[in-house]
């Protein structure tokens, strides 16, 4: 096994915060708050907002004293103004941006988990293709250290 640096954990989560300052400094971040603006900004998004919250209040409530027929009417109102709300296209473009956020932090995570796991498969002898350590098949790390 060869010897590699050690590391301490402050030094790995000053890596940590200096690859959240570089995420955060993104194309895909600068849309996500620049369409977060849009909506805060947006007077129809922030009724329609204000009116789809009253809505689940006023579900839960009708719900809790068993007004079945009340709970069904509320949820038609809930789903047109969600709709409605769903087709103003800036809502659209945050939506996307916080997909386009999570998918660029999901690739990080996926990239850090499997290359500690090679490492390790290679730093204890194994063998990377088949995910086996040197104490051979019934060490097989089965998807990574980390997940």
């Amino acid at each position: 096994m060869e010897q590699t640096n050690a590391y301490t954990q402050k030094e790995i989560l000053d890596k940590a915060r200096e690859l959240a300052t570089m995420i955060s400094r993104t194309s895909e971040v600068d849309f996500y708050k620049r369409a977060g603006l849009q909506i805060k900004h947006n007077e129809r998004v922030q009724q329609l907002i204000d009116s789809l919250k009253q809505k689940q209040k006023q579900m839960v409530m009708y719900e809790s004293i068993n007004k079945s027929e009340l709970v069904k009417k509320i949820e038609q109102e809930f789903n047109e103004l969600q709709e409605e709300l769903d087709a103003i296209p800036v809502v659209t473009e945050f939506k996307q941006s916080q997909v386009d956020v999570n998918d660029l932090l999901q690739m990080v995570t996926n990239v850090i988990t499997n290359t500690v796991s090679e490492r390790i498969i290679l730093d204890t002898g194994g063998n990377p293709l088949t995910g086996e350590t040197s104490g051979g098949p019934e060490k097989k790390h089965e998807g990574g250290c980390c997940s």
